[in-house]
Parts: C-alpha cells; sequence; structure tokens
C-alpha cells in the first residue's frame, strides 16, 4: 500500500497548494500569515527530510522514487519523478533556505499575503525541477519559478526594483528559448515515438554537430542562471534592489539551477559534446573568478558587493564541471550546496544591517561592532566561511575542484597551471573584497548608539537564522563525508559513462 504512495508528488505540489489558502486567512493583520508560510515550509522540509531518510538508498545509482504519470497523451508528456544523490542534496538545500528565507521575511508587513504568495510557488517549483525525470517537465518547472521570482523583486526592495526585475526576467526568459528548443530536438530526432523521458535521452546518439548545438542551446540558459561570465549583468542588479530575504533564493537557490541543469543536462545526455567544451568551461570559470572579485573590490554597496563575490564563487563550479575528474565534479556539486548556505547568510546579514542602519553604502558605515557585536560576530565568521577558511564548508569545495584541475588527464600541464594561478589569484582577491569590507563595516567610530538609535543588536529570530545556516557550513568542512557520499555514487555512474565513451 505504501508504495504507491506519490511521496515526490506530495512534495512538489504541498506548498503551491498550501499558497491558495493564504487569500482565504482571517483579515487580523499580518500575524497569522507570517506564522503560516513558515509554518508550511517547515512541514515541507520535515516531510522531505523523513521520506528521503525512510526511502532513499545512499549507494544506488539508479534513480529512486519513480513516479510516472500521463499528463498529455497526445505529445507523450509525463508527470514523471525520480530522485538519485545529486537531486536530493539540491532538494534539501531548497527546502532548508526556503524556510529560512520564509523567517528573515518577517519585518515585511505591506502586502504580506501576496509576499508569501509567489514565495510558496517558487518553492514547489525549485523542488519539481531538481526531479523532475522529464525534459519538458524539467522546462516546465524551470519556467515555473520566473513570473512569481519576478513578483518578490519587482514590489519589495529598493528604488530601482522594477528595472532589476525587468532585467531579471529579460535575461531568464531569453535565455529559456534556447533550451526549449533544443529539448524538442533531443526528443523528435530519429524515428518513432518522441521520448521525453531523460533515462531514455541518455541512450540516444547524435551526430556531433548537433549534439555541439544542442549543448550550446541548454549551456546559454544555465550560463544565465548560473551565471557564467559573460551573462551575469543581471545578477548584481538583482540583488542589489531586491528585499534580503528575497535575495537568499536566488543566492541560495536559484543560481544552482544552473549548475544543476549544467550536471544533469549537458553532462548526462550530450557527454561528447560536453568533452569538446570542458577546456573553455574551466577556462572562462578561471576568468570570472578573477573578474568578478576584482569587480567585487571596486563596489560600494554591501549588497553588490556580496553578489559580486557569488559570481566570483560559481566560476568554481564551472571549473570543476569542466573537468571531468572524480573530485572535479564532486568539488563542483559541494561549492552549489556551500555557496548556497554561504551567499543566503551574507544576503540575510547585509538586510538586517541594513535595517538598523539605513544604508548599505560602504562609504557611510562604520563602527558598527561596537554597539551590534552579535551581527559583528556573525559577519565575521561567514566571511570567513567564503573566504574559504579551512574548516569550512567552502574550502572543501574549492579544493575538491582544484584537485579535479590537477589530476585531469584530459587537459596539458600548461593550461592546468594557468587554471590554478587565475583560481589562486580570485582566493587572494577574495581576502581582499571581504577583508575590507569587514573593516569598513565594523572598525571606525563613523556610526554609534548615539547617531543613530536603531543600532540594536541582533534578536532571537536572527541569531537562529544565522546559527542554523553556519551550523551545516562548519559542519560540512570539519567532516565532508556527511555529504559527499550522497552524491558520490552518481558521480561515479557519469564518469562511468564518460570512460566507455572514451
Amino acid at each position: 500500500m505504501m508504495s504507491n504512495v506519490p511521496r515526490l508528488t506530495t512534495i512538489v505540489l504541498f506548498p503551491i497548494l498550501a499558497s491558495f489558502s493564504l487569500p482565504i486567512l482571517p483579515r487580523d493583520g499580518n500575524r497569522i500569515i507570517r506564522w503560516y508560510t513558515p509554518g508550511i515550509c517547515i512541514s515541507e522540509f520535515l516531510l522531505i527530510t523523513y521520506i528521503f531518510h525512510r526511502h532513499f538508498q545512499v549507494d544506488s545509482q539508479s534513480i529512486q522514487l519513480i513516479e510516472t504519470v500521463k499528463w498529455i497523451n497526445s505529445i507523450h508528456f509525463h508527470w514523471r519523478l525520480g530522485i538519485d544523490g545529486l537531486s536530493m542534496s539540491l532538494v534539501l538545500l531548497t527546502g532548508f533556505i526556503t524556510t529560512l528565507a520564509t523567517l528573515a521575511a518577517w519585518p515585511i508587513t505591506r502586502n504580506t499575503r501576496l509576499f508569501h504568495f509567489p514565495m510558496l510557488v517558487t518553492y514547489s517549483g525549485q523542488v519539481g525541477l531538481f526531479v523532475s525525470r522529464d525534459i519538458l517537465l524539467f522546462f516546465f518547472m524551470w519556467e515555473l519559478e520566473l513570473i512569481p521570482v519576478y513578483l518578490l523583486l519587482c514590489l519589495w526592495g529598493g528604488k530601482r526594483r522594477p528595472y532589476s526585475a525587468t532585467k531579471f526576467v529579460l535575461y531568464t526568459a531569453g535565455g529559456s528559448i534556447f533550451p526549449l528548443v533544443a529539448a524538442l530536438t533531443t526528443s523528435f530526432y530519429g524515428n518513432g515515438v518522441p521520448p521525453f523521458d531523460i533515462q531514455v535521452l541518455m541512450g540516444k546518439s547524435y551526430p556531433i554537430s548537433l549534439e555541439i548545438a544542442l549543448h550550446l542551446g541548454f549551456l546559454i540558459a544555465y550560463a544565465v542562471k548560473l551565471p557564467i561570465f559573460p551573462f551575469h549583468t543581471w545578477l548584481p542588479d538583482t540583488h542589489g534592489e531586491a528585499h534580503y530575504s528575497t535575495c537568499m533564493l536566488p543566492a541560495g537557490v536559484l543560481l544552482k539551477m544552473g549548475g544543476y541543469g549544467l550536471i544533469r543536462i549537458n553532462l548526462e545526455l550530450l557527454i561528447h559534446a560536453h568533452c569538446l567544451f570542458g577546456s573553455w568551461l574551466i577556462l572562462l570559470g578561471a576568468i570570472q573568478i578573477v573578474y568578478a572579485s576584482l569587480a567585487s573590490t571596486s563596489q560600494r554597496n554591501l549588497k553588490r558587493r556580496i553578489a559580486y563575490s557569488s559570481i566570483s564563487h560559481m566560476g568554481f563550479v564551472t571549473i570543476g564541471v569542466g573537468s571531468l575528474t572524480d573530485a572535479g565534479i564532486n568539488g563542483a556539486i559541494l561549492q552549489m550546496i556551500s555557496h548556497g548556505l554561504i551567499g543566503a547568510a551574507l544576503f540575510f546579514l547585509a538586510g538586517t544591517c541594513y535595517d538598523r542602519t539605513q544604508t548599505l553604502l560602504l562609504d557611510e558605515l562604520g563602527g558598527v561592532a561596537a554597539p551590534m557585536p552579535k551581527l559583528f560576530t556573525m559577519f565575521s565568521a561567514f566571511s570567513l566561511a567564503s573566504l574559504a577558511l579551512p574548516g569550512m564548508s567552502g574550502f572543501v569545495s574549492e579544493l575538491l575542484v582544484f584537485l579535479g584541475v590537477v589530476t585531469s588527464k584530459q587537459y596539458s600541464f600548461l593550461f592546468k597551471a594557468e587554471i590554478i594561478v587565475l583560481g589562486a589569484t580570485g582566493t587572494v582577491l577574495a581576502s581582499i573584497y571581504l577583508l575590507s569590507m569587514l573593516r569598513r563595516m565594523f572598525y571606525g567610530y563613523r556610526l554609534s548608539n548615539e547617531s543613530n538609535p536603531y543600532l540594536i543588536d541582533f534578536g532571537p529570530r536572527e541569531v537562529f537564522t544565522s546559527t542554523c545556516l553556519f551550523l551545516p557550513i562548519l559542519g560540512i568542512g570539519l567532516y565532508p563525508n556527511l555529504i559527499l557520499p550522497i552524491r558520490s555514487s552518481k558521480v561515479f555512474s557519469i564518469l562511468f559513462s564518460y570512460s566507455d565513451m572514451r
């Protein structure tokens, strides 16, 4: 009886179905709504954790918890879901970050129903994407989060939020045209009934010229979402204007959709073309690390500095995926998890700092450590984590990416040396822009309790949210096997297919 329970369908649809109850909640202020949405997110996260703990086998390479329901018979479009180690880790990350983002949104009192509705819809879209096993369903979930995130960006945030929201939609929607064409081509190429099942598509072969074109079509969309240089310019504007609870979603989850697609579609379905693009991905990732680090150093706006820092760190994901090694791909996946936690935390702290100081300009900050020691402690800890301090998750992920490049047999010694030098340069630059950010924010005498009565230190909500984000960063850094075995079997199966091809 229990084997017929649609577990994955339940965790995909639960948040969006719960969002439909928001308009009918009692209209007695914002208190009920502010408790309702975190309650739904916590329930969803606990349900995800329970299902994966009871029914997921970590050492299995196969797709598990498969569910298939005919949706549109005329085009053989199925509601087909399934998980493996890669999708499981990102679904857990989605649940964790979204739950904390709803807690971060507690201060929002304007149009709270409208705010929490797209947040829950986005939650369903993100979980649905990571468990989709039908390539059309994958594209549908990819697009599902577009309008909800646009609403979150456009209606709450800074003065230029309509501009940043419009730019986000234009980049994302424009880039989505290419994967739709590529997805249809992969399915309709050849004779017989067009399969949209990703597992079936993995067994298809294409002429190399067509496979390169398909790889490029998918890559454009993932390059926008990840983002990969030079498709990154929407991200600083988005983070610079959005409310910090909204910023936690792109930093924590949305960017990881690009990395997931790069592995799930380009690496698994189009392995021949991916081998040809591997060196270019590594080179673009290395350039991105240095360029974004230099750009971050010149930013006077706190959130824009953190945004460029995110772009820099996502360069390691591109390098790891392009390395085609066990260490490199594992490092890329771990970097997505690590940056999801660290990036979300830094934007949360930047937003809470703005709530108290009413400025994001580093030139106008200073001396904040004395009146707000808890904020200072947390900001310093997460900045050091972003610096890839040993003992933190960022150190493990970046080290694995570097090892993946060094141990790759596909590239020359000179090429690997150039990439290592560029990556190391980015790491040095990261210490410059992060430590200078801490110095300008927390040291000196510019702000004090006398000059600004709103300089009140962290309360229980902020301490709880920050601690929840910090503990997994520390846990993964001290003992990476907490999470690495979940994905090792999946990475092994990908590399096994690669070795067979060679």
